[in-house]
Formats: structure tokens, sequence, C-alpha cells
């Protein structure tokens, strides 16, 4: 009997089975041959939300969830964040290797070529409701870019991919500032590509009568949380770009994709979800009620806890060091005291220990988002604007993994047998 195998005896038949074990899993496929009879379709697995089941192999990005660790191609993002810019990760995710000075520079002067965006695409936004959501809108955009550039269908071709990834990461800044400045009525201000890519991000949405004076504090804050936020395995959007993308759809529609889940309350929303639960707390001394109504079931704690990290999420832990550099500049939020306040008697709180509710990336991003001068609703889009170059590379990868297929989740049908048809008139 070969060691790396599982033996599966079926007590309904009494057979054994072999299954091979690879990577600590055995493929789902492999269960098939247990049948009852010859007509049986065989076994196969049920996982709802997928807990427990490897859709795909990637080289991308490493999370060990109970030892709080994160690594982008290898490396920790603890060094990424503080070390390398956000275009440097893009190029490192896209290329499996950081960049040498003169490839990000190449790199860099690529992306500033493809910043503007069609006169058409400011025309499309001005049919936008001036109280549109900056996601819809964002949503929108992106989807439509695959109408202006129909050279993106063929994606089997290298250099046309890798075009359309430059495209993606010079343009949707731009959409996402045009966005944010039709949300208020402000005229559009076009890209400046003497700036850098966050700068020139900065002054297409703050912007007044002429290039916005930057805080550089705040705009290394915002390469950060990019940073932060540029891949996470896995994750619901991560896997819309994947599961779309297998139909071998353009980039544009894949992305767009993954926007759409990144725009549920559920994933890119939390973080609104935590100013709204500060809100409501309203104060420091309400944080005892408060903590008793989440254990009562009558709460929830928003911004603790995460389907991966069992442990403190490693990102957490950067951005509130973050947070204490960008309240220098802007003044303390009243707000963070009660975060702080929250955080402290959660984390000594047995009942929040034991569950292994730590605080999240969420738990702190829209205190710094809304410090910055970016509203609730935008915070979002922000959350895109970092992810871009994960989703990309994901596609890609997908793209060139031979086992891959067009996503099609099996089922298990729980409806009626067949049954015979009724005339209206009999029923």
């Amino acid at each position: 009997m070969a060691k790396d195998t599982l033996t599966i005896t079926d007590n309904r038949t009494g057979r054994n089975y072999e299954v091979p074990i690879e990577d600590d899993t055995v493929k789902a496929t492999d269960l098939r041959q247990i049948k009852v009879n010859d007509d049986d379709f065989g076994l196969m697995t049920y996982d709802p939300a997928f807990m427990n089941t490897a859709a795909c192999r990637s080289a991308i990005t490493y999370i060990d969830g109970d030892q709080g660790i994160l690594r982008y191609r290898g490396y920790p993002i603890e060094q990424l964040a503080e070390r390398a810019t956000f275009l440097e990760v893009a190029y490192l995710l896209a290329e499996g290797e950081l960049p040498t000075r003169t490839q990000l520079d190449q790199f860099t002067e690529t992306i500033k070529f493809h910043t503007y965006v069609h006169t058409n695409i400011t025309k499309f936004l001005e049919g936008f409701r001036y109280d549109a959501h900056p996601m819809g809108m964002l949503l929108g955009v992106v989807g439509a870019l695959s109408t202006f550039y129909p050279d993106a269908k063929h994606i089997h071709d290298p250099a046309n991919r890798a075009l359309q990834k430059v495209r993606l990461l010079a343009k949707v800044p731009t959409i996402a500032a045009f966005a944010f400045r039709h949300s208020r009525g402000l005229p559009l201000v076009f890209p400046d590509n003497d700036l850098d890519y966050i700068g020139n991000f900065v002054n297409m949405t703050f912007s007044i009568g002429g290039r916005h004076k930057p805080n550089k504090v705040l705009q290394h804050a915002l390469e950060i949380l990019l940073i932060l936020h540029a891949d996470h395995e896995q994750n619901c959007s991560t896997s819309a770009v994947r599961a779309v993308g297998s139909s071998h759809v353009d980039p544009f529609s894949a992305i767009s994709a993954g926007i759409a889940a990144l725009y549920g309350p559920l994933h890119g929303g939390a973080n609104e979800a935590v100013l709204q639960m500060l809100d409501e707390i309203g104060d420091k001394q309400h944080i005892p009620k408060f903590i008793d109504e989440v254990k009562a079931g009558r709460g929830r704690l928003m911004g603790f806890g995460h389907r991966v990290y069992k442990s403190y999420d490693p990102r957490a832990k950067l951005i509130k060091k973050v947070a204490d550099e960008v309240f220098e500049q802007t003044g303390l939020n009243p707000k963070l005291e009660i975060a702080l306040e929250l955080e402290r008697i959660a984390l000594e709180d047995e009942y929040f220990v034991k569950r292994k509710l730590y605080p999240n990336v969420d738990f702190y991003s829209g205190l710094i988002y809304q410090a910055m001068g970016y509203p609730t609703e935008y915070f979002t889009v922000l959350f895109a604007l970092g992810r871009m170059p994960g989703w990309l590379a994901q596609w890609e990868e997908m793209l060139l993994d031979k086992d891959q297929k067009i996503a099609r989740p099996r089922q298990i049908f729980t409806g009626h047998d067949e049954r015979a048809f009724v005339p209206v008139e009999k029923r």
C-alpha cells in the first residue's frame, strides 16, 4: 500500500478504495470511482462556500491564518509595506520577482503612457445620477472598457495580455478619481504624469484650481494601504475573477466581476460597517453595554474575526501603526478612541479570545480613509484600486494553468421527481 494515499471503505458496499494524497489534498474527481452500482454517478463532495476545497494551485500569495502570516511571492507583507512602492508590488505579483531599477522605470513609464481614458468614457460617466454610488460607477465603466478595447479578447497572446493588464492598472485610478469628482459635482481632473502613481491619483481626486498640495505622510499611508490590499489568496472577489475568467472572456469583464463581488457588504464594505458600529457606540462609556449586546447575540462586533486568520491579522498590525502616523497629521478622530478601547476590551475578554476574534484589516482602514478626506461610500473603490494587481495576477495564472477548465460546480438536487404537467384550467 502506498504511503501517500487515503484508504476509504464504503460501508454501503464493503469495497475499499485507495485515493492518492498530493500536497495534503485529494482530488474530488478521484472520489467518482466510489459507486454503489455501475449506473451511479459516483461520490461527490458537498462544500458550500468552499470552506475546505482548493479550487486551484497558486504561487502568488501564501497565508497561514493560525500564525498570522501573509506573503506575496514569498516576501513578508511587513517588508513590502515598509520598503516597496505599490508599483513594485504590482510588478512582483505579475512577474513573480521584484523589478530591477531599469525594469521598474520601464514599467512606471508604460503605466503613465496609458493613464488617459477615451473621451467617450467621460460622457459615459455623465450618464450616471449625481448621487450614484462610486463603486457602481467603477463597476459599470470597467466592464464597458471591453467595448473600447476589443483586442482584449485575444487572451492567449502574451503581449496582448500584458497590454490589457497595463491598461487596467493605469486607467482604473483615473476612472475611480472621475467617479469621486462626479459624486461632488466637480470638474474632472485629468492625469498629471509628472506625478508618481499615488500622487497622480490623489491629485485627480482632490485638486481644486491647480495641482493639489500633497501631504507626503498621507500619501505614503495610502500607498501602504493599497499594498496591504493587493492580494489575499482565493477570497470572494478573486474567486469571481477566476470563475468568470475561466470562460475565456476579456480581462475587463473578468475584473468587473471582481469589482461586483467586492461591492458586497460582506467583502469590501466591511470597513464602512466598522465606522457605522463606532457611530452607534458613540462614546467609550457605552462600550461595556455594546459588548454585552454582542455576547447576547443582539449585535455584531464589526472588524473582528476573519475566515482565514485565527490570530491577529498581520495587515491590521501594520494599519494600526499607519493610523498613528495619519492622526498625527490630521488630528485625533474621536472614533479612534472608541476603537482603541473596544480593541483593548475585546482582546482581554475570554468570550472573544476563545473564539479567536482578533482585529482584521477593516478595523482601522476606514478610520484612516475618512481622515484622508474620503467618504465612506468611496472606501470600497480604494479597496478595488489596491486589489487590481492581485486580480490581474490571479487571472493570468488561471489562464496558464493546464488543470483549469471553465468553472462549473456540481449540485445536490433537492427538488421534485418527475411529475406530469397540469393544464392551467385544472390547477
